[in-house]
């Protein structure tokens, strides 16, 4: 579920501003990752229930992720390891 480069920065930026984010909001903040690369991680993290995708049906299509209450609940998980990794590093 968390596998691959981009997914924990992903979900770390969807946790920590707590609220729907636009895409191109997280192209923004993630600098380095191809749109390619970001499409296919945010998919990975829906088909695994971690984030959610809203679409608005606007002249513009404007599309939204944000964390379900499964993958808010990870923070406990990731947060141990980050505190293991930085103990035996």
């Amino acid at each position: 579920m968390i596998s691959g480069r981009w997914k924990i920065p992903i979900y770390r930026h969807l946790y920590q501003t707590n609220r729907p984010v636009r895409y191109s909001e997280l192209l923004r903040h993630l600098p380095s990752i191809s749109k390619k690369i970001l499409t296919e991680q945010l998919r990975e993290l829906e088909q695994d229930g971690i984030v959610e995708k809203k679409s608005y049906p606007e002249p513009r299509p404007r599309v939204e992720y944000r964390l379900t209450s499964s993958g808010r609940s990870m923070i406990v998980f990731l947060d141990k390891m980050s505190e293991w990794g930085e103990k035996y590093i």
